[in-house]
Formats: structure tokens, C-alpha cells, sequence
């Protein structure tokens, strides 16, 4: 994800798996994983503990689709193409699905799933230079490879607001170098809710 052109007319899929850390009764040397644990950010979300447990213990795989079409509603029509990124989650251990729809166009749009409830969400091409957030910016692979946006920018940015809960969530996509040294797509998360705010970092393995 945010590999391709959004100029290019055929559409390109890509299937990624969530690397999840370890339980925490698990010794440090057998842990290889290398995402953030993700129940904090869940519980400021309101979602609850059962649900949580299930989550947490569940391996997650993302089916991104890729493309470039005119904006979605509520934007107008135009003779504009835009990036589009259309998501599958699936999870083991009885864990739901949910589907995702972005457009690029930085227009909100509503969504509802059984995890977070009724939200509404923004997403745009981003550059390095416009992530105010110290967190959000951190760590990215800068090269010229990356920059795959319509106009040179390098990352994806998400932006989600809980109608109900009260939350809002920020997330940067980007690809990073890991500890193993291999590049792997990669998610800088803000969620925030009042003066609470939970920061993780996702990483995923790409699947042949």
C-alpha cells in the first residue's frame, strides 16, 4: 500500500498480515514481533473487554485494493480521478470482517462497523513535511521510491471521528525499516479522546 501511482488506471491489490506482539507472559527472547499491543487503544475507543481479548489474540489480514476513479459520494462527480483504497479485514478466532472505503479527496464520509460503531473519516495523500505530529512523522523510509503520491508525496493520511464515542483516531501509512532489517507497510496511529491519547505502531508482512 502506498507503493503505487494513483495515476495509473488499472487497479492493484495487495494482501498484508498484521504482525501482533506476543502475549506478555511469553519470554522477551521468544517475542519476534514487532507491533505495538493494541488493546490500549481499543479500550479509549469503548469497545469492551471480551471484545478486546478477542482482537488482541486474533491474526488480522488486510486485502487492500487500489485505484483511480472519480470521488465517491457525498463529493460531486468530476472529470478528476482520485486515489481510491478499498480494505477487507478479516480475522481468525471468530473475529468479524469489515470492509473499508477511502477516497482520497480528504472529503468526510460515514461508516459503521460492528468494532467502532457510526464514525465519519477523511483520508488524503500526505508529505513528510505536512505531519505536524512528532509521533505521526517518525521513523518513515524517505527515498524517492516512495513518493508515489499525485504530487510527491509519500504517505497516506486517515482521519476518523466516533460519533458516539467521542474518540478520534489519526493515522499515518508509510513503509519502515524494522529491526530486521526488511521494509514492511507500516501504520503510525493517534487515538485520542478528552486529554487521553494512545500512540501505536503497526507493522504488516506482505503475503505472496
Amino acid at each position: 500500500m502506498v507503493c503505487l501511482s494513483p495515476m495509473e488506471s488499472n487497479t492493484h491489490t495487495h494482501t498484508f498480515r498484521l504482525i501482533k506482539t506476543t502475549p506478555a507472559n511469553q519470554p522477551t527472547s521468544q517475542n519476534k514481533t514487532l507491533s505495538t499491543p493494541i488493546e490500549p487503544g481499543l479500550a479509549l475507543q469503548g469497545v469492551g473487554w471480551m471484545t478486546r481479548k478477542m482482537v488482541g489474540l486474533a491474526t488480522v489480514t488486510l486485502d487492500i485494493k487500489q485505484f483511480s476513479a472519480p470521488p465517491s459520494p457525498p463529493a460531486e462527480p468530476t472529470s478528476e480521478n482520485f486515489t481510491h483504497v478499498e480494505i477487507e479485514q478479516t480475522g481468525t478466532g471468530g473475529m468479524k470482517g469489515s470492509t473499508e472505503k477511502r477516497c482520497l479527496d480528504y472529503t468526510f464520509r460515514d461508516h459503521s462497523d460492528w468494532l467502532f460503531g457510526h464514525v465519519k473519516g477523511q483520508s488524503k495523500w500526505i508529505s513528510t513535511a505536512e505531519i505536524t505530529d512528532d509521533f505521526l512523522k517518525s521513523g518513515w523510509i524517505e527515498t524517492d521510491a516512495e513518493k508515489t503520491g499525485p504530487n510527491g508525496e509519500s504517505h497516506l493520511l486517515s482521519y476518523v471521528e466516533s460519533y458516539d464515542a467521542g474518540w478520534t483516531a489519526t493515522q499515518i501509512w508509510g513503509f519502515k525499516e524494522c529491526s530486521d532489517g526488511k521494509r514492511r507497510y507500516a501504520r503510525n496511529v493517534v487515538i485520542a479522546k478528552g486529554s487521553e491519547r494512545v500512540e501505536l505502531q503497526l507493522y504488516y508482512d506482505y503475503l505472496e
